[in-house]
């Protein structure tokens, strides 16, 4: 007996999507039907590639096959989405991501985000930054690309984002999108679907490190983040005066949370010391000492790495040219030990923890 994919069609309209709450029919999620004598096979199209109703749908969806074409009937389902790039979902090949977070603005999170890429591609590694800091992204600065546009490609029929390259790193900020001289007045809801936009269409590739600059505080940004990707683990920025320190440990406290939970790598002390480029070997703490060791020891997580206030730091960001370019310097080598650092825990964190699930959050 021969069947029709009218017939395939009017099986499936019994399988509800219950995100949409229709069926899997008439949103035009079945595609691909072949029917063979013995087989039923078709693809079912889900909208986004880490959506979970795929445990229900699949399911639900061989049983109507059987019970409208008879239990001996076998029933081939490929399961794919319409999020997918190049076949692949958007973070397929990143293996990597670290967040750079802080508990308030002004001590240099920017800068230790854009110099970890750099120093940690001087490894060897294949590293990419993606500026999430949507108020404020200064990325295009640091690096040079104050008018980078990068090119929209058509892949399967989707718009997607390629990020801008340059030294060795893929860049990606949402600065390249809109006038740097306007300042963003945006709802929560804008900058969420701007950080997912970023994230989810963006063609990454290959990359061992996504670095992520977050924007301070424990705000809209954070949480989308952690609900959109498995983020590997984060580093916490401070400096070390007391009222920096404050916020640090919001920043600990959000990570640290049961709903949030994700493994806090470590925190790097910015703005350490000031070290005059005459006297390369005097210190002089006109922040205080010894904070950073203080909260690490706190919260029991790594001292990552103390980077000196040196002026030719914000100097060279403001060219587009961050320090850590220069391997052989003071301020290079403080970064090297900071990527060294970062790779450590890393390694470490993937070979004793299993992989971050992504934040569920019920409103």
């Amino acid at each position: 007996m021969s069947y029709t994919k009218e017939q395939v069609l009017e099986a499936l309209k019994g399988v509800i999507y219950f995100p949409k709450s229709n069926n899997i029919v008439a949103l035009q999620m079945v595609q691909d039907i072949i029917i063979e004598e013995k087989q039923i096979s078709f693809t079912l199209i889900f909208p986004d590639s880490k959506d979970k109703s795929s445990t229900i749908v699949v399911p639900a969806a061989r049983k109507a096959i059987k019970s409208a074409f008879g239990e001996n009937m076998e029933v081939g389902i490929k399961v794919t989405s319409a999020d997918l790039i190049d076949g692949e979902a958007p973070l397929a090949g990143v293996k990597n991501i670290i967040g750079v977070a802080s508990g308030k603005g002004g001590v240099g999170k920017s800068t230790v985000a854009a110099n970890l890429a750099i120093a940690l591609a001087n490894t060897g590694a294949k590293v990419g930054i993606l500026d999430a800091d949507i108020y404020g992204p200064s990325v295009p600065l640091m690096f040079g690309l104050v008018d980078g546009h990068p090119d929209v490609q058509k892949i399967n029929g989707k718009d997607v984002i390629i990020p801008l390259e340059k030294y060795g790193i893929k860049i990606l900020s949402v600065g390249f999108f809109v006038d740097p001289t306007q300042a963003l007045i945006w709802r929560g809801s804008m900058v969420t679907n701007a950080l997912k936009q970023l994230v989810n269409d963006t063609k990454w590739g290959e990359i061992d490190f996504l670095v992520v600059d977050l924007p301070p505080g424990t705000g809209d940004v954070q949480l989308t983040l952690v609900q959109e990707v498995s983020v590997t683990g984060v580093a916490i920025v401070t400096t070390p005066q007391e009222v920096a320190l404050a916020d640090a440990r919001k920043a600990f406290g959000m990570f640290n949370t049961k709903q949030i939970n994700v493994p806090i790598l470590g925190l790097v002390e910015n703005m350490s010391y000031f070290t005059p480029a005459e006297l390369p070997d005097n210190k002089y703490y006109i922040f205080g000492k010894d904070g950073g060791k203080r909260i690490s020891e706190q919260y029991n997580v790594p001292l990552l790495g103390q980077i000196p206030i040196v002026e030719s730091i914000c100097e060279a960001g403001d060219n587009g040219s961050p320090i850590a370019l220069e391997q052989d310097s003071i301020i290079g080598k403080a970064f090297k030990n900071l990527a060294d650092s970062i790779i450590e825990k890393t390694i470490q964190r993937n070979s004793e923890q299993p992989a971050t699930e992504r934040v569920q959050i019920n409103h």
